[in-house]
């Protein structure tokens, strides 16, 4: 492995742990717990034109590395976003029942 190979695969690391801060799976250099999908997203599409763009100038096996990388940041962020949708859906739940709530209170006190 010559020095470009090297230098490729801390580049991929870089993005790896980058993007599993971003998922909220490794805290920050601060020590900190943040979730920044977005972020991750553009990430696993930053790896994927990297490996069609090395496509037939890296060894096999960083190829088959970056790969698995892209597939394991692709199942966290599939959790991630579920995680986040029904966590939404939770909260609008809860918002419409507060409104139903507030509206049936507000009728009594009319029909008073």
């Amino acid at each position: 492995m010559d020095k470009n190979d090297q230098q490729l695969l801390q580049l991929i690391y870089m993005f790896h742990s980058s993007a599993m801060q971003g998922l909220g799976k490794v805290a920050d250099p601060t020590g900190k717990i943040t979730r920044n999908l977005e972020y991750v997203r553009q990430t696993i599409d930053l790896l994927e034109m990297l490996l069609v763009k090395t496509k037939g100038n890296i060894y096999e096996d960083i190829e088959k590395m970056i790969i698995q990388m892209i597939s394991e940041l692709k199942l966290n962020y599939a959790d991630e976003h579920t995680k986040v949708v029904e966590y939404n859906q939770e909260e609008e739940a809860k918002d419409k029942k507060k409104k139903s709530s507030h509206k049936k209170t507000t009728k009594k006190k009319i029909k008073k």
